[in-house]
């Protein structure tokens, strides 16, 4: 399945939804064109929205891992938000949960850059123990 993604904005901050595989080949070059047109603009405030990300391989990942660090070093952030299990599942196992805010509602992904503002994090605790209890 090709990978789409759609360019969006709220309150200044650009937010990629990103619709299909995120695997090695033609889906990681367009995340990549994707992501280096927004991160034009410094610093880069970035939510990938991954609701309708059904699968990432570790080409995905790699992708995302590299450009989170580009950003973070250029004094932005991005942070991910509706992962689904699976995906969430990688980004617990491979402890990439240290690098990315992971987030269950949109609006708390747009709120953790603004100091001030009530954010809910996301449990990691909580996910894993009902992952064992499946």
């Amino acid at each position: 399945m090709r990978l789409e993604i759609h360019h969006r904005e709220r309150e200044g901050i650009v937010l990629l939804d990103l619709k299909g595989r995120l695997t090695a080949g033609e889906e990681v070059g367009a995340f990549r064109t994707a992501v280096e047109k927004v991160t034009l603009v410094q610093p880069t405030r970035l939510i990938l929205n991954l609701q309708l990300t059904d699968f990432i391989d570790s080409t995905g990942l790699g992708g995302m891992v590299m450009f989170a660090t580009r950003i973070t070093k250029a004094g932005g952030a991005m942070k991910l938000t509706h992962l689904n299990r699976r995906n969430l599942e990688l980004i617990v196992l491979t402890k990439l949960d240290t690098i990315f805010q992971v987030f269950d509602d949109e609006t708390d992904a747009v709120n953790s850059f603004f100091p001030g503002r009530e954010i809910r994090k996301f449990d990691i605790l909580s996910f894993v123990r009902n992952l064992q209890d499946d």
